[in-house]
């Protein structure tokens, strides 16, 4: 295990609605993750590790990200690595 994962000195606070919550409660129990922070931190890298994405498009705001889906008009241009 590296130090990273055993030291975790920030904290990150997020907002999710019930929808987004119950999305990341079912990925957790499916994959039987002890914890809502280990099923996040889980999700957090498999998106790391997927597909690269260009800057947001101008204008976006943080709520047009979400969970679930993002808002119209929000989005990431693709681009290859």
């Amino acid at each position: 295990m590296n130090k990273d994962n055993r030291e975790r000195e920030e904290r990150l606070q997020i907002m999710l609605s019930a929808h987004e919550l119950r999305a990341i409660d079912d990925f957790r129990f499916k994959y039987r993750l002890p914890s809502r922070a280990a099923a996040v931190r889980e999700l957090m890298k498999r998106g790391l590790e997927a597909i690269s994405t260009g800057p947001a498009s101008d204008g976006s705001r943080s709520k047009d990200f979400g969970v679930l889906h993002t808002r119209e008009g929000s989005s990431f241009d693709t681009a290859e690595e």
